[in-house]
């Protein structure tokens, strides 16, 4: 994507219904077109939880369909109605229609009834401003299960200034999440990320080592 589309995506996303304009206008930089490699190979190894998991951000849906199947229900999540039109239109006729669902809603208000074993963030972490991280990580710890998983992609680990998407780091993560009661597993670099990515983006693995209420 050349500079100046970077520049009007950016625009755009500030605006108050930046997101939808960005899905409308093709301008989608974050949005690989197919499934993230490294999540891909979780699922096909049987290296994630079975069942119920969650993408908020979910854009197109890719990932969301890559890993469900039979033992594993996936919710894909969405501020943007058109990513979640676009997530119906490619993804309606699916096999494996009956083990996902897209919704268009505001990660931060929704109350689902049920708790997930898997929550994946992707391009969503870093997309929010940085004073809405703790309120991340709350949201977090209230919808997932106390003995769930959150898998991280950590991106982008660069020293730019701005956003979206605003820089991260592994402390940056840490920072939020180890006052709600995770800790990390494992974080390694992630040998999988597309190229424009190789060396910027971490894999992290988190675990609940104090169990707070949530639903």
């Amino acid at each position: 994507m050349a500079a100046a589309d970077i520049c009007l995506c950016i625009n755009l996303i500030l605006s108050a219904d930046g997101w939808d304009k960005c899905w409308e206008e093709g301008l989608t930089p974050w949005d690989l077109g197919s499934p993230t490699p490294v999540l891909l190979h979780l699922h096909n190894t049987g290296s994630l939880p079975k069942g119920r998991a969650l993408l908020p951000g979910c854009g197109s849906g890719h990932d969301v369909v890559a890993i469900a199947c039979a033992e594993r229900h996936v919710v894909g999540l969405d501020i943007s109605d058109n990513a979640i039109k676009r997530a119906a239109q490619l993804f309606s006729g699916s096999p494996k229609a009956e083990h996902f669902t897209f919704l268009k809603t505001d990660f931060f208000t929704w109350c689902p009834t049920q708790l997930f074993d898997l929550i994946c963030d992707y391009t969503f972490f870093c997309a929010i401003e940085p004073k809405l991280r703790s309120m991340w990580a709350q949201k977090i710890c209230d919808l997932l299960k106390p003995d769930g998983e959150l898998i991280t992609l950590i991106y982008p680990i660069d020293d730019h200034e701005g956003g979206p998407p605003y820089k991260v780091s592994v402390a940056d993560y840490e920072e939020v999440l180890r006052p709600v009661g995770f800790k990390a597993m494992n974080i390694v670099d992630n040998e999988l990320a597309i190229p424009p990515r190789k060396g910027r983006e971490k894999l992290g693995r988190w675990k609940r080592t104090v169990h707070q209420s949530s639903l």
